[in-house]
């Protein structure tokens, strides 16, 4: 079953052309020679810094294609504007007129010198698959010509644009660091790196979520390559944190807008370049930078690999949104109308107005034979209604009232308790049958903040997950063996059909498989919650969440539209 996104697209940056280390040839800490590389086009806007970016085209370079808007590439790839000329390759928005969608093409020749490498790093690219990345959907050699097609996102704007306006509130920085590490840490282990991680290279949504453009294909297309490429992206990420706390490049040369540090003091933490910056997240981009360990706190080992920064980040405390501001109403102004003085005429300032004499009392014989009367009936009832409330009273004692009374409190002792919440302290994601869904969101799931959560991938049929996968699910750990009668599961989409099942199993890694488990209770639900029932109280420590069938619903953030489900939070009772 395919769980690929084919979103929107973008192009390749030709922003920013200093490395990640201060100068190009000098060892980083773990002794690995960068490369800079060299592009042919010269910046306009910086003449001073012209003699540094155009520079020569490797020996061997073939010239850029000579194309032009409304080239057509394989009947369907229409060019539209070129966006990128480096180096014998372009770079150009097209339109896909078969799907009638933008994409974003890269061209180069079929005899330039790095063809092979770039169409290879295309197909691996395309192979992961993960909805973090820009998707390359084509890369085809044709006609003398080697293209790589790939998404466009119209609704993304670039880093470099967003730090143009300042720097990033922690928040925003810890969800930054903390998406792009996790993505750049399951690129790793597919064997892929990015080895050109700049602030152009990555997006951020509409929705706030963070997209990586160009992976393994922006260095194969600038012939950038590296002995220690897991210490390359994870130095390139602390440079990414840092540019957001400080709105600074970590180094002396300024690069994708921002300006460098001053020269001659070296590298400083963040929280000493700017004041009120948090100082956890500053603490990580320096164990992420290559500074010799000089980490902030000179305590905490430097991190080498985007997973061992994904393991940093989920050691600090999570930090929570700023509150939103809600601006005071104005205060309530009563009309003319609701004063009562509507229809009557507006007073004239300085004019006396005349005092109304409210009616008389009922001051004659007549008046006071009424209020007489109406005084004698009032008596009257009073005392009919107390007569008949005592003669009520005395009827129930003498009928036996009072023992039902005893009876029916006896009966209150044998009603069922309140069911007692029960905490969770631990869980794991469940596999049964091919990749995990969200390993590293769990947690989401019994945090209490409604708005995190554990989301499974996007399947293309359903709602029943198989046969493609039995199902998928998390097994939570109670601390000790309790009694589970009862189950509330908060969901983030709705829409028939949610299947999920409950499931006393032996720990966090059960060997027993489904069909010999102990069943707890199980529901359907088309809601946003699922409330499972037990008949009977089952004790267990661990509890299996097994989740058979899912809705469909429409994209959201840089999830695609498709048969998915996410968990936002669980609740045990027994």
């Amino acid at each position: 079953m395919a769980e690929r996104s084919t979103a929107a697209v973008d192009v390749a940056d030709n922003s920013g052309d200093e490395p990640l280390t201060a100068k190009a040839e000098q060892p980083t800490a773990d002794g690995v020679a960068r490369t800079r590389e060299r592009d042919t086009a010269a910046d306009d806007d910086a003449a001073d810094d012209a003699a540094d970016t155009e520079k020569p085209m490797s020996r061997g370079a073939s010239s850029p294609p000579e194309l032009h808007s409304g080239h057509k590439l394989a009947r369907r790839y229409r060019l539209e504007e070129c966006v990128t000329r480096l180096d014998g390759f372009s770079s150009w928005r097209a339109v896909d007129e078969k799907l009638r969608r933008a994409v974003g093409v890269h061209l180069l020749p079929a005899d330039h010198p790095r063809a092979r490498s770039v169409l290879a790093a295309a197909r691996s690219s395309a192979l992961l698959g993960d909805p973090r990345f820009v998707q390359v959907l084509d890369a085809v050699e044709e006609n003398d010509l080697v293209y790589v097609v790939h998404e466009w996102l119209p609704d993304a704007t670039e880093l470099t644009a967003v730090l143009a306006a300042g720097p990033l509130e922690a928040h925003d920085a810890y969800q930054l660091v903390s998406q792009i590490s996790q993505a750049m840490a399951a690129a790793h282990r597919e064997g892929l790196a990015h080895l050109r991680l700049t602030p152009s290279a990555v997006l951020r949504t509409s929705s706030g979520q963070y997209r990586i453009r160009g992976l393994a294909v922006n260095a194969a297309l600038r012939g950038i390559s590296s002995d220690t490429p897991q210490r390359t992206d994870t130095e390139a990420i602390g440079a990414l944190l840092y540019a957001s706390l400080t709105q600074r490049w970590p180094y002396e040369d300024d690069a994708y807008g921002l300006s460098g540090l001053p020269k001659d003091i070296g590298l400083i933490a963040p929280d000493q370049v700017r004041a009120g910056v948090h100082r956890g997240l500053s603490e990580l981009a320096m164990r992420a930078l290559v500074n010799d360990g000089a980490t902030a706190s000179r305590q905490d080992p430097p991190c080498t690999t985007p997973e061992e920064l994904v393991k940093a980040i989920g050691e600090m405390p999570r930090i929570r949104p700023p509150e939103p501001a809600f601006t005071a109403p104005p205060e309530y102004q009563r009309t003319t109308y609701q004063q009562g003085s509507y229809g009557r005429p507006v007073p004239h300032l300085g004019a006396t107005q005349p005092v109304l004499t409210p009616p008389p009392p009922l001051q004659s014989r007549t008046g006071r034979a009424l209020k007489w009367a109406v005084s004698a009936l009032l008596i009257a009832a009073l005392g009919l209604g107390s007569w008949q409330l005592a003669d009520a009273l005395m009827d129930r004692e003498n009928s036996g009232d009072a023992n039902d009374t005893q009876t029916t409190q006896g009966d209150d002792k044998d009603q069922p308790k309140p069911k007692k919440p029960i905490s969770i302290e631990g869980a794991q994601e469940y596999v049964l049958k091919g990749s995990p869904q969200d390993p590293e969101s769990v947690g989401n799931t019994y945090d209490k903040d409604r708005a995190s959560l554990w989301r499974t991938k996007t399947f293309n049929d359903g709602p029943a997950l198989a046969p493609y996968k039995p199902g998928v699910g998390i097994v939570y750990d109670l601390g000790s063996e309790q009694d589970v009668s009862a189950a509330s599961i908060a969901l983030q989409y709705g829409g028939p059909h949610t299947t999920v099942t409950l499931y006393a199993v032996d720990s966090l890694s059960p060997s027993t498989p489904i069909s010999s488990m102990k069943k707890i209770g199980g529901t359907t639900t088309s809601g946003n919650t699922a409330k499972i029932e037990a008949k009977k109280p089952v004790k267990s420590q661990y509890v299996l969440l097994w989740v058979t069938a899912v809705p469909k619903s429409g994209p959201d953030g840089y999830y695609r539209a498709g048969f998915k489900q996410a968990i936002t939070d669980v609740k045990f009772k027994g």
